[in-house]
């Protein structure tokens, strides 16, 4: 129920920031460096990063909230739920201002592309999904995975979302066309997140 700050040099714990009602199951820095949003339980709070004052708790979701992040520059933030939706909020005042809706079970993620002008969603319907970030209206669904999807991530450029499933793989989708480009295969269990090198051109991912 809580999160941590640390010294990255040291290793020495810096603060612990308290208030969530349930496990916090993400938490992120926003762009600057100011500020930090956690999920956990039904809520998403943001706190101020130097003192770990919390700021704002934003509600709205119906159930667990699986992860909350800042789009790049800042101005938002994109949290994903177990009620089956994704939600867009402004990041200064924690107004609640898009719900995207159309996945058929939880959304496990929710991240903004580096442009800030869509959102990829995650859903353990087995499907990501593809949104307008300043409409909410849903441009694609990436169709392959036999498994629940657990984590999307666009490439630097913008050009390419990879995703990770339970089905022990992860593939890359072109997000112009949501074409199935190619699936990693090599795990044995589930893979809860892969991530793209600065340069774009490796990725990384885990499984359990």
């Amino acid at each position: 129920k809580t999160a941590k700050v640390w010294d990255t040099e040291t290793g020495k714990e810096l603060m612990t920031l308290k208030g969530h009602d349930g496990g916090v199951l993400s938490a992120m820095y926003s762009p600057d460096g100011a500020r930090i949003v956690t999920a956990g339980g039904n809520a998403v709070k943001v706190w101020d990063a130097n003192t770990g004052q919390e700021l704002m708790t934003l509600k709205g979701h119906d159930d667990s909230v699986r992860s909350a992040v800042y789009s790049a520059d800042g101005q938002r933030i994109v949290t994903a739920s177990a009620d089956e939706t994704a939600k867009v909020w402004e990041a200064n005042t924690g107004k609640e201002l898009l719900t995207l809706k159309g996945h058929e079970d939880q959304v496990w993620s929710a991240v903004y592309s580096p442009d800030g002008r869509r959102i990829v969603t995650a859903s353990f319907d087995k499907t990501a999904k593809v949104w307008e970030a300043e409409t909410g209206k849903e441009l694609m669904t990436l169709k392959g995975h036999e498994g629940w999807v657990m984590s999307a991530a666009w490439s630097p450029d913008g050009q390419w979302i990879v995703t990770a499933s339970a089905d022990e793989t992860a593939k890359v989708w072109d997000t112009e066309t949501g074409k199935e480009l190619m699936t990693l295969k090599g795990h044995d269990d589930w893979v809860y997140s892969a991530a793209w090198s600065p340069d774009g051109q490796w990725i990384v991912t885990a499984s359990s």
